[in-house]
C-alpha cells in the first residue's frame, strides 16, 4: 500500500478507471470516490470502481493523500472551492483535465491557500465510450500521462504525484501547461474536430438515402470519435479555444496542399503525398 486513501472526485470512464487501477493494485487503503447521482454510485458500486462511493463530497474528500478531480475542466475551479474545508493539510491534489492552462489558472491558487499542494496532470487514455460501466483497471498501463509543474509547485508533492501515475502503469512526461495545450490541440482535439465534421457531413440527411450504407470500415475508424460525449469536448474545444484555432489553420493550409495536386491532376505528387503520410503513420506506429 503506497496511500492510505485517494480520492476520486468524478465517476466517469477515467474516475472509474483509477479506482479500479488503484484496488487491482492495493495501491491506497482506501479508494474513495464521488459522484453526483445516486444512480452513479450504484453502478460505481456494481463496477468495483471504489470501496466507498458517496454523493457526500466531504466524505470522500476527508482524510485523503491524493485527490484526483475527474470532471469536466470548466467544473474543476467551482470544486476545488467546494473541498477546500475538507482538505487535509500537505494533501496532493491532480486533475485529468484535457487542458492545462486553464486548469491551472482556476484551481492552484485556492487548493494552495486551503494547504494542499495542486499539480496538473493529463493522463492521455481514453475512449469514446463514457461512464463507469465503460472502465478498465488496465487503462493507463503503457499510456503517456502528462503532468504540468509550475514555479509554484511543491517538489515533494511533484513526486508523489509521478509515482502515483507511475503506480498505475503509465508513462510520465513532465512539460509546461503551454507546451501541453498546444500539442494536444493538434494530437488529440484536432482529430476530434475532424472527426466530428466527417460524422456531420457525411450523415446529413440532404444526400442519398443509399449513403449511410456505403459507409464502412474506414468510415467507422475516422468517425469513431465523433461519439464522445458532446458536453465534456465543448469545454475542451472552448478551454483551449487559440490553440485547436491555430491547428485548424495549420490543417486548412496541410489540405491544401493536396487539394492542388489533385486539382492539377498531378499523380506524382498525390503519391508522394501519400507515401510521406504512411511512412510517418508507420514509423509512429512502430
Amino acid at each position: 500500500m503506497l496511500w492510505n486513501k485517494v480520492a476520486v472526485l468524478g465517476l466517469g470512464l477515467l474516475g472509474g478507471s483509477i479506482g479500479l487501477g488503484l484496488r487491482k493494485r492495493q495501491a491506497a487503503g482506501i479508494v474513495a470516490a464521488y459522484a453526483r447521482r445516486e444512480k452513479t454510485v450504484a453502478e460505481g458500486l456494481a463496477a468495483g470502481a471504489a470501496d466507498v462511493i458517496s454523493t457526500d463530497l466531504m466524505e470522500v474528500v476527508e482524510g485523503a493523500d491524493i485527490i484526483i478531480l475527474c470532471t469536466p475542466v470548466f467544473q474543476m475551479g467551482n470544486l476545488a472551492g467546494r473541498i477546500c474545508s475538507g482538505l487535509k493539510p500537505g494533501a496532493v491534489v491532480t486533475d485529468v483535465g484535457s487542458v492545462k492552462g486553464c486548469v491551472i489558472r482556476d484551481v492552484e491558487e485556492p487548493i494552495r491557500l486551503c494547504g494542499g499542494h495542486f499539480i496538473g496532470s493529463h493522463p492521455m487514455a481514453g475512449s469514446e465510450k463514457t461512464g463507469v460501466q465503460s472502465a478498465r483497471a488496465d487503462l493507463l498501463v503503457d499510456a503517456a500521462c502528462v503532468v504540468t509543474p509550475t514555479p509554484r509547485t511543491h517538489m515533494e508533492s511533484l513526486q508523489v504525484l509521478e509515482d502515483f501515475w507511475k503506480a498505475l502503469g503509465a508513462r510520465v512526461l513532465r512539460m509546461d501547461a503551454a507546451t501541453h495545450d498546444e500539442l494536444v490541440a493538434r494530437s488529440s482535439h484536432l482529430p476530434h474536430v475532424l472527426s466530428a465534421a466527417i460524422a456531420h457531413y457525411v450523415l446529413d440527411p440532404r444526400w442519398p438515402s443509399e449513403q449511410p450504407g456505403l459507409c464502412s470500415t474506414g468510415f467507422r475508424d475516422t468517425s469513431r470519435l465523433a461519439s464522445g460525449s458532446p458536453e465534456m469536448w465543448r469545454d475542451i474545444c472552448l478551454s483551449n479555444r487559440s490553440a485547436i484555432l491555430q491547428a485548424l489553420n495549420e490543417w486548412d493550409a496541410e489540405l491544401k496542399v493536396f487539394r492542388a495536386a489533385l486539382e492539377a491532376a498531378d499523380d506524382q505528387k498525390v503519391l508522394d503525398y501519400l507515401i510521406s503520410a504512411k511512412s510517418r503513420r508507420d514509423s509512429w506506429v512502430q
